[in-house]
């Protein structure tokens, strides 16, 4: 399976459709609220949901929304990346709520080759997340750092860091 992409890999136009998707439980929900300390009733408390929004429901925080189509992207994208370096955009087009199943899948927009090394480049991908009934709920716009072939190569190839298994030694 193939984990990321290196610059020469990457062909502006394409589109890579990010697979599974994700169904949003209230748990993914209410856990990611709850370690990024964003207690706000919307996403919590179903009673001020019910009550008081025009949902009547809770809806998912945005932050995990794209949090979670950022990691779907990083097999097809970022795998191989030497660095994030920019979100250029990012809305909300539609709310999530704990069912749906997102999905998503990022274009290449742009690719250029780094002016100051001549191993590695930026690639701009726009990436959509649509849930279970094809509405578009999220898209952003990122760069990130890639690798060119060589650079991967000179550091280990496609599982850099892995280690040769070894035979057992023999128990005396």
């Amino acid at each position: 399976m193939q984990f990321g992409r290196y610059y020469e890999e990457f062909e502006v136009g394409a589109v890579y459709k990010h697979w599974p998707g994700k169904t949003v439980t209230e748990y993914d929900d209410h856990l990611f609220c709850l370690i990024t300390m964003n207690h706000h009733p919307l996403h919590l408390d179903l009673n001020y949901a019910e009550k008081t929004t025009q949902f009547k429901r809770n809806v998912v925080v945005g932050n995990y929304v794209y949090s979670l189509l950022l990691g779907m992207s990083v097999a097809d994208v970022s795998g191989k990346a030497i660095a994030n370096l920019e979100v250029e955009s990012l809305r909300h087009v539609a709310p999530v709520f704990h069912g749906d199943t997102i999905y998503g899948e990022s274009t290449v927009l742009d690719k250029v080759e780094s002016k100051s090394k001549d191993d590695r480049g930026i690639v701009t991908v726009e990436t959509r997340g649509h849930n279970q009934d094809g509405t578009l709920v999220c898209i952003y716009r990122r760069k990130v750092m890639v690798p060119k072939r060589a650079y991967g190569e000179a550091r280990g190839g496609e599982q850099p860091g892995r280690p040769e298994p070894v035979a057992p030694k023999p128990r005396s």
